[in-house]
């Protein structure tokens, strides 16, 4: 399928997502969100799809909101405040949606990824960047302090790394992103997207009932004390293992086969 902003391309189980307005700097438009949010319930419904990854065409990964959508909005005789409330519960719940999504979600980041940009690399399950990727949260810049974005980035990287991206609006290096936490890895450009299919196509192999308990336990359990957090973790791992995935698994293992997943 293919949208005027938005291609998506189902392939061997891996759903590719590629934002494809790079005069817009592939910024969160409403139509922009509407597709990602689309062609995400469609990878959550859709058996077939096991991951997902979100890519874009140009130089700019993508530049956040639309700034044109946005400022457009000032006419109304509120100045926008209902305009403004509806797009940040979309974007919010399209960040969300990434996070609470069934199957892992990798972002190829080859450009700037700055603001809700930044956030929706920040919101991902792994980011990798090829050595000219660049990110920023800079909107202190413009008056307009990059408060959503926050919530991804403080989650991912530290306190202070994170704060000192909000305070200053800077903008860093691929390389500096990895030693904070943002991204996973940094591999030169032409590398970038054969890097992160080979994780794919690797995470495509495992059940996906497996993953789906995983990446639902790992968010639940981070925002636990450790007490809870193990509490619940062991109640996860003994249902994972009354099911058929997990006695297949082990029994393969010991048995020194490939395992036949049902994803049940």
């Amino acid at each position: 399928m293919t949208a005027d902003c938005l291609i998506s391309e189902l392939t061997d189980g891996i759903l590719r997502l590629t934002l494809n307005e790079p005069h817009k700097r592939n910024a969160l438009s409403e139509a922009m969100m509407a597709g990602l949010s689309e062609r995400l319930r469609y990878g959550e419904t859709n058996q077939d799809v096991r991951v997902i990854i979100l890519a874009a065409i140009g130089p700019v990964f993508c530049a956040g909101h639309d700034l044109k959508e946005m400022t457009a909005a000032r006419v109304h005789p509120d100045k926008g405040r209902a305009y403004y409330e509806q797009m940040m519960g979309t974007c919010s719940s399209l960040m969300q949606s990434i996070v609470h999504h069934p199957k892992p979600v990798i972002a190829e980041v080859d450009g700037i990824a700055s603001a809700a940009g930044c956030q929706l690399v920040a919101s991902c399950d792994l980011a990798f960047a090829s050595r000219t990727a660049k990110f920023a949260t800079p909107g202190v810049q413009i008056g307009l302090f990059c408060s959503t974005p926050m919530v991804a980035l403080s989650r991912n990287i530290s306190r202070k790394q994170a704060i000192e991206m909000l305070l200053t609006g800077d903008m860093i290096n691929a390389e500096r992103a990895m030693e904070f936490g943002l991204v996973n890895c940094v591999v030169d450009q032409e590398q970038l997207a054969e890097t992160v299919m080979t994780t794919a196509r690797k995470i495509a192999q495992k059940s996906a009932m497996t993953l789906k308990i995983g990446k639902k336990a790992f968010y639940e359990q981070i925002e636990m004390s450790l007490a809870d957090a193990y509490d619940h973790a062991s109640a996860v791992m003994v249902e994972n293992m009354l099911n058929y995935d997990a006695e297949e698994g082990i029994n393969a293992f010991i048995e020194k086969r490939d395992p036949e997943w049902k994803d049940k």
